[in-house]
């Protein structure tokens, strides 16, 4: 599985979506600072789950059609910074998407989150981290879970991994730098918190449009994990999900 995240930086890298997907074989898209307004249904064979619609700019996920199944889509709104409350940037931080896997006849999550900015405190971006993670397993409890996107935590991230191990949850960073805008500021903002898969590698692609470098994750469900589905109607449960 080849999940590819990106902040778009106000929607300016969004025509660099569909080179992305075809290049690399992406099987999910998630994005931050999507026009939400602006953003097709379908991008080289990746449907739209949702986005979120709060603010015009936001999150998306994409997945392949021909490999997965939207089951059900969960947005959440997380604990406000002062920059959220003043500028009101983004009120949903976290668009967490639950899929069936067609061949395999299973199910996971992938999510895609945004932290408040470096204004606000990383006690708060922990916090938002760690109600994020609870949340996903709102979708489906003991199913594999990948939540990636920008962290928007260039340092001490020992301690934020030590916060996440504590959730059962492992930290994974790419590897190299995703942000190179400011000096002071260049460091590692996208990478991925996941649970119940193994990651084969994070790798950082090449810089453009965005400040921000979109990052590959390959990874599959690690072997032992609960990934058994629910027996019942599969059409009523995507047509009760809200599932694009």
């Amino acid at each position: 599985m080849k999940v590819i995240s990106y902040n778009l930086r106000k929607h300016r890298a969004a025509g660099e979506l569909a080179h992305l997907v075809e290049r690399h074989g992406a099987d999910v898209l998630c994005l931050q600072e999507a026009d939400t307004s602006d953003i097709p249904e379908e991008i080289s064979g990746l449907r739209l789950a949702d986005s979120t619609q709060r603010n015009r700019l936001g999150l998306a996920v994409y997945y392949r059609e021909n490999t997965y199944r939207a089951v059900e889509v969960r947005a959440l709104a997380l604990k406000k910074s002062l920059h959220d409350r003043v500028l009101k940037p983004a009120e949903e931080r976290l668009l967490g998407v639950r899929l069936h896997d067609i061949d395999e006849n299973t199910d996971l999550i992938v999510a895609s989150f945004h932290a408040a900015p470096l204004t606000a405190l990383n006690s708060l971006r922990r916090h938002q981290i760690r109600t994020a993670l609870g949340e996903l397993q709102q979708l489906g409890e003991g199913l594999p879970a990948l939540m990636v996107g920008d962290y928007n935590y260039p340092v001490f991230k020992e301690r934020l991994g030590q916060h996440i191990r504590e959730q059962g949850y492992e930290l994974n960073l790419s590897d190299s730098r995703t942000y190179t805008r400011y000096r002071f500021f260049r460091g590692h903002y996208d990478f991925a918190t996941s649970i119940g898969f193994e990651i084969d590698r994070v790798r950082t692609l090449p810089q453009g449009l965005s400040d921000h470098l979109p990052i590959l994750v390959t990874a599959h469900p690690a072997a032992g994990v609960r990934r058994v589905v629910e027996i019942g109607d599969p059409e009523t449960a995507a047509a009760g999900s809200g599932a694009a």
